[in-house]
């Protein structure tokens, strides 16, 4: 039986990509107990980097992609404020607050994604899309009081916060720049220059930074090696063969909204591997910002 013809297949490929996402956040989590975010997110770019070289040639596709040297300038760009820094603050956000908190933050992806295209590539938002942003900025602050209910002091969860919405901005924007490009270049491509240039960006971060030796050696931390080996792996590989997969097997809407529902596993995660409280604000702060972030993804027709 042909791939083509297996029923949902493509859906099948995009709700794994959720499921294997949130699982590389959860070792993330762990991981990031022992290694620096910088460390974490180094090491994780170059495995992905060297993985994705032979993932390029069995696929057909060439590293030296013919392109200008405009497009190499876009994606390198976009690698080094999508990867190279916004992944780096993602993991500073994950130490703070957890992978609970993380995960309804995240939600503001789509619609940083669909407010940014409106400003730079004259996309317009729907009705309904709106209806969804302010239902995935209102779950941030009904999930996250600022008491202390998470077990977080108010400076902490402050500075969390302030990390993982700096992220998903630099995240979103890093997306909206690079979309034209992508509109006509090999998707494995764009992955692989953006890569080498997180791991570019972090090489230079290194050079200067005064604690770099001690940044590379928590890679090396016999505590975090596994969750830091299985986190990089499932996270920065297989979360984007099995997104791709998605994404090529059905309607890149289905496949965003389905990718949208990480955030309700890495909260069930959380509370089953790092024993994060399931509280009532929690739970209606996960409904919130999911269901919201469906309504911008799959809203984009109506109003």
């Amino acid at each position: 039986m042909s791939t083509t013809t297996i029923p949902y297949l493509g859906e099948s490929f995009s709700l794994l990509t959720a499921i294997v996402w949130a699982s590389a956040v959860i070792l993330f989590k762990r991981s990031g107990e022992s290694v620096h975010p910088i460390g974490l997110n180094l090491f994780k770019n170059v495995l992905a980097v060297v993985l994705f070289v032979p993932t390029i040639w069995l696929f057909g596709e060439v590293l030296l992609y013919p392109a200008p040297l405009r497009d190499y300038l876009i994606v390198l760009l976009s690698g080094a404020l999508g990867i190279g820094i916004a992944d780096t603050l993602y993991f500073q956000c994950l130490n703070r607050v957890g992978a609970g908190l993380t995960g309804i933050i995240a939600c503001l992806y789509s619609p940083a994604i669909i407010i940014m295209s409106t400003i730079w590539l004259d996309e317009t938002l729907s009705l309904w899309q709106v209806v969804g942003v302010m239902m995935i900025v209102l779950a941030i602050p009904v999930a996250t009081p600022l008491g202390n209910s998470h077990g977080l002091d108010r400076q902490t969860l402050l500075v969390g916060l302030a990390y993982g919405l700096v992220s998903i901005l630099f995240t979103a924007l890093s997306i909206v720049i690079v979309k034209p490009v992508l509109d006509y270049s090999p998707l494995l491509w764009v992955t692989e220059i953006r890569l080498m240039a997180g791991v570019l960006v972090l090489c230079i971060t290194l050079l200067f930074h005064p604690k770099r030796r001690s940044i590379l050696s928590s890679i090396k931390a016999p505590q975090g090696r596994v969750f830091t080996v299985s986190g990089a792996f499932t996270g920065a590989y297989l979360a984007m063969v099995v997104w791709l997969a998605g994404m090529k097997y059905t309607q890149a809407s289905t496949a965003s909204a389905l990718n949208e529902t990480s955030s309700i596993f890495i909260f069930l995660l959380a509370a089953i591997f790092l024993h994060e409280k399931i509280t009532v604000r929690r739970s209606l702060g996960i409904v919130l910002g999911v269901v919201g972030a469906i309504l911008v993804t799959f809203a984009g027709g109506a109003g």
